[in-house]
């Protein structure tokens, strides 16, 4: 079953079953309660819900999981966005002073949005995507998570599936949450290549020495390049993307002829009078003398993610919840293994229409019926128990497992600090 399966009409019927039966709760509270080592760190979390008709409710917070559960299955939101850790609590900042009211944490979060490419992809253009194009998030989910990890050294990041052209990054290590602003702004820029708008051309400009980051980006690049550009994209395959392209080059190391009358691609480049290849050749080789980086600038402009750096610079930003449905697409935001990156497909994300139509399926055994009765009876712990087992019926269920194993090293990585802090005060 596919997203053209989904019906947006049949959202209303099945947000109820998909909040009461489904959402992974437990995970959910898990992961934004942090292990519980900071007081009123979940209950000063701000959630955000859009309701039906496009409603949106802002300050939305809860004491427990329990309330966070109640709330949802009672106002079914058709989207879910999560924001800032604030200095009091969200649903209560009409009543406290003026100005007190401030946001303190929150993850650094990353979003790439297909429709930022539309510039440089072919097959498709604003919210749509295929997966021709679909390659650019893998490469820009490599180049990203690498250099959180290895220039910054952080170490909990979970991906997530936008549920439709996009994909998101949420830094959750204790010292990402803790950034200000400034500090914030300074890892965007870092990571930000591509620069200016429609009237800029050449939006990449590299000199010598070219930065170690950006060279491990382009290792990045030149893994996938000739397959989506040269071939899926075809870049070189018909006059107005080779013009494209061609605009790319210094006027005054450029001239061109074209061999024989055939296609675009077989247009061949004279570089300083000293080469004479394919345009192909040179888009996929390093071959331009020190100093002149055209060849690397246009492979980047072509490939390198492209960020919405307002989101991951303010601490009071808004961003869509994972597991939340996306409801154009019914697909749900699901996160993204990283260790089978290149076989992600979105297409194949589960649907809210498909897990529900998945969940009817027959149920036998008695064990089933006693958690049943113990549920009608108001026992939460058999709630849980079936929750529990009903998403483990459904194709979330790998989702959901993702995020388990997500959680288990960010509750490894704090036993470990509580250890060292308590070593430390053992010293003193």
């Amino acid at each position: 079953m596919t997203s053209a399966d989904y019906e947006p009409a049949s959202l209303p019927d099945l947000l109820p079953l998909y909040y009461r039966r489904l959402f992974p709760f437990s995970q959910y509270y898990r992961w934004l309660n942090y292990g519980g080592v900071q007081k009123n760190y979940f209950q000063h979390r701000e959630f955000s819900f859009t309701l039906k008709d496009d409603i949106y409710v802002r300050y939305q917070s809860f004491s427990t999981q329990n309330e966070l559960e109640k709330e949802m299955q009672k106002m079914n939101p058709y989207k879910i966005d999560i924001g800032a850790v604030y200095s009091h609590r969200p649903n209560q900042h009409n009543t406290v002073k003026s100005g007190t009211f401030q946001a303190l944490e929150k993850e650094l979060v990353f979003d790439i949005d297909m429709t930022d490419y539309d510039d440089v992809r072919s097959c498709c253009s604003a919210a749509d995507i295929c997966p021709k194009c679909w390659t650019l998030m893998t490469i820009a989910i490599r180049i990203l998570d690498r250099a959180l990890r290895e220039d910054f050294g952080f170490r909990h990041l979970l991906w997530v599936y936008s549920g439709r052209r996009g994909v998101h990054c949420w830094v959750c290590d204790e010292a990402a949450r803790k950034l200000s602003v400034a500090a914030r702004s300074a890892v965007a820029e870092y990571l930000s290549l591509v620069k200016g708008g429609e009237e800029t051309v050449r939006k990449v400009v590299l000199s010598d020495p070219i930065h170690p980051f950006i060279r491990e980006s382009l290792a990045v690049v030149e893994r996938y390049f000739p397959q989506y550009a040269l071939q899926d994209q075809g870049v070189l395959g018909h006059k107005e993307s080779v013009d494209k392209v061609l605009a790319l080059v210094p006027e005054d190391i450029l001239f061109m002829e074209q061999i024989g009358g055939g296609p675009y691609y077989d247009y061949t480049v004279h570089i300083q009078c000293q080469y004479n290849m394919p345009l192909s050749y040179l888009l996929s080789q390093s071959t331009v003398k020190k100093g002149q980086h055209f060849e690397k600038e246009i492979m980047l402009q072509y490939c390198y993610p492209r960020l919405d750096v307002n989101v991951s610079k303010g601490v009071n930003h808004l961003l869509k919840s994972p597991f939340s449905v996306h409801p154009k697409t019914g697909r749900i935001s699901v996160p993204i293994d990283f260790k089978q990156l290149d076989r992600f497909d979105p297409f194949d994300v589960p649907t809210i229409s498909r897990i529900c139509e998945e969940l009817d399926r027959p149920r036998v055994g008695e064990e089933e019926e006693q958690v049943d009765s113990k549920e009608k009876d108001g026992d939460m712990d058999a709630v849980e128990r079936r929750r529990i087992r009903d998403y483990k019926r459904t194709s979330l269920a790998k989702y959901v497992k993702i995020l388990d194993q997500f959680l288990d090293g960010v509750a490894r990585s704090n036993k470990g600090e509580l250890l060292k802090k308590s070593d430390l005060q053992k010293d003193f």
